[in-house]
């Protein structure tokens, strides 16, 4: 019946429907019960429309993240725990498949002679595509999948990964216009922490996100321009890059500037950019703690420029008014770990300010006790503070 009816005419719910007679014809005179007869309808729906195997696994909304290792071996994160699944694909030929379709799905073009991709799915959901040979076991796909209900602050106090105090001071520094970087290793919660942040900014104010790609959801504010990077073109031509976009922004007329993640020489402009007069800009960072992310950032202004390493620690000084570092405790939950505020340059080194501090207290039943303790350091500059008028500090 399948065959007779050219399936890319209908619908979701129609294609449903044509499948469900099929499956009544094909069991005619046996009984089948309603409960594998929607199994049976979905796996066929998932396999023709969908993503086949994995469908089932973005939209279960406890899972995270989704590893695909070769048509084999499919694993999950769920609650922060990576576990192996039983689900596979019927052979590497539909895998290759289901990668043609996420790369079509998002207008890019993955092949041998480009076998490494970053696209994001219709939801938002984040997809990391390698394919073999560079892939040994066959192609590779990760999926960090995008949250229907956003992360508030609220909801990190709940389960305590923030203090309502340190929540509050974090309100401040964005209000009062404080440059903020925010470090953490791989999947510590940098991106969703920096879409809370932005959730702070007044809404009279005009904001440029730039973003490898485009993850950030930041809803309160009107006056906002989304910018995303481009790969090259099979020809290696028509890129646009992070560097360029924020070149392009400064001549938007921002009030602020808000950038995914900074990972390549892109730190040169994104420092220059918050040396003139764009306070309150915004951005993430790989490090495993704030002196690294200092420390990363030096390395990375090198990478496209050479300038004396005195030069780039100043500028890193004058630029970044606090560093944020979020982490993933043993018991895998997501806390804020410090909070930094960047000083001068002493003696060749960027000084920190430690102003909250992460302290274990001990654990029970497998989680760690602890909380996010306020420092005895007083806070060096409050001068913009001041300016917006907020004394509390």
């Amino acid at each position: 019946m399948l065959s007779r009816i050219s399936v890319e005419e209908l619908d979701n719910s129609e294609l449903r429907l044509l499948i469900a007679d099929c499956i009544y014809e094909d069991h005619a005179g046996r009984q089948i019960r309603y409960k594998k007869k929607r199994l049976l309808i979905n796996l066929l729906l998932n396999s023709m429309r969908k993503l086949d195997v994995l469908q089932e696994l973005l939209e279960d909304d406890e899972v995270t993240e989704v590893m695909v290792n070769g048509k084999d071996d499919i694993f999950i994160e769920r609650a922060g725990v990576i576990s192996q699944t039983n689900l596979k694909f019927e052979s590497r030929e539909r895998l290759a498949d289901i990668v043609q379709q996420i790369a079509s799905g998002g207008n890019r073009i993955v092949n041998e002679s480009n076998p490494i991709l970053d696209v994001r799915l219709g939801d938002g959901s984040r997809i990391n595509i390698v394919l073999d040979p560079i892939a040994i076991d066959g192609p590779v796909i990760t999926i960090r999948k995008f949250p229907k209900e956003p992360m508030t602050m609220n909801k990190l106090m709940d389960i305590g990964a923030i203090t309502e105090e340190a929540a509050e001071f974090l309100c401040a520094l964005v209000r009062s216009k404080h440059n903020i970087f925010i470090s953490g290793g791989t999947g510590a919660g940098k991106t969703t922490f920096l879409n809370i942040l932005s959730n702070y900014i007044p809404e009279d104010e005009r904001i440029i996100t730039i973003e490898d790609s485009a993850e950030l959801q930041i809803r309160n504010i009107p006056n906002i321009v989304r910018l995303e990077a481009r790969n090259a073109n099979v020809e290696g031509d028509n890129a646009i890059s992070i560097r360029d976009l924020i070149k392009s922004a400064l001549r938007m007329r921002p009030d602020r500037i808000v950038v995914g993640e900074i990972r390549d020489a892109t730190a040169i402009d994104m420092l220059a950019a918050m040396n003139t007069g764009h306070d309150g800009s915004l951005s993430t960072g790989h490090a495993n703690s704030p002196a690294d992310m200092i420390s990363r950032m030096e390395t990375l202004v090198l990478m496209g420029m050479d300038i004396p390493i005195a030069a780039v620690r100043q500028q890193i000084s004058s630029a970044i008014d606090y560093i944020i570092h979020l982490g993933r405790l043993r018991d895998k939950s997501r806390k804020v770990l410090d909070i930094s505020e960047v000083g001068a340059v002493v003696d060749g080194r960027v000084l920190l300010n430690t102003i909250y501090s992460f302290e274990e207290e001990g654990e029970k039943n497998g989680k760690i006790l602890g909380r996010l303790q306020r420092t005895d350091n007083n806070i060096i500059n409050r001068e913009k503070f001041l300016r917006s008028g907020i004394k509390n500090y």
